[in-house]
């Protein structure tokens, strides 16, 4: 196993009109991290999570998931390796029940079903829901927050060294976001989380990475950059709505010091 979950290196990436989405993107995430990805509109954010499970495939720069190269041939093993949370659970969810969508992935791993039942109720489980009350209730009807865990079953039944998030809380009212925080804060496995929600990330992840114009201008500290309102607004982006003073004065003074 590579030393890495994630390596990229100098990955660029065009759309057919020419747009260039990513510009020489270079970097590493370890196993075990929980990473924040964010930037503004039509920063990469997207872009760069659908290279990590082959929906895209570099153009130029390479890209290794574990020890696999990310080829054509290998796209089976790296799907494996990788689950990627849409923003929309809708775009996820596709069949007719709950059973259904979390018991897809595995069986298409190959999964016996002796196995199938317990690998589809510790990954419901794990996302705070009961097998037995949601298996034959219809994706549909469930609520936004219901609809994002049973996602994540999904993703969670195929059991992935890594997972990567698109707008994790998106659509969801605020108590459902902070059900959903807790989530992830119990997940012990990679995550890497693009978002536009500030605050989670200063919650949830130690390192933050910056895209603007499909290009790294920040990789560090989280606390560091989010302190740093100047530098979020170049990057059109707004401090989180926890930012106060009096922890900027004692930061201030920490520095000094």
């Amino acid at each position: 196993m590579h030393h890495n979950s994630i390596s990229i290196q100098n990955l660029n990436y065009n759309y057919p009109d020419k747009t260039q989405a990513l510009k020489g993107i270079s970097l590493d995430i370890h196993a075990g991290d929980r990473v924040a990805l964010i930037g503004a509109n039509g920063s990469g954010k997207s872009t760069l999570l659908q290279h990590l499970n082959g929906i895209l495939l570099p153009q130029t720069g390479t890209i290794t998931i574990g020890h696999y190269p990310m080829e054509s041939k290998y796209l089976r093993e790296i799907r494996n390796f990788v689950g990627l949370v849409f923003q929309n659970p809708d775009d996820q969810l596709f069949m007719s029940t709950v059973w259904e969508d979390i018991s897809f992935g595995p069986l298409n791993q190959g999964i016996p079903q002796e196995n199938l039942i317990d690998r589809c109720e510790q990954a419901i489980n794990a996302v705070g829901l009961d097998l037995k009350d949601y298996a034959h209730r219809n994706p549909g009807n469930l609520s936004g927050g219901e609809k994002k865990r049973v996602a994540i079953a999904g993703i969670l039944a195929m059991q992935p060294q890594i997972i990567a998030f698109d707008e994790p809380s998106a659509q969801l009212d605020p108590r459902s976001r902070r059900q959903f925080i807790h989530l992830l804060q119990s997940l012990p496995i990679t995550q890497l989380i693009a978002t536009h929600d500030l605050d989670l990330a200063l919650e949830l992840c130690s390192r933050t990475i910056i895209l603007s114009q499909g290009e790294i201008v920040y990789d560090g500290q989280t606390e560091d950059v989010m302190y740093d309102s100047g530098f979020l607004h170049q990057h059109s982006l707004e401090p989180p709505l926890s930012y106060s003073r009096p922890y900027c004065d004692r930061k201030i003074d920490k520095d000094l010091d």
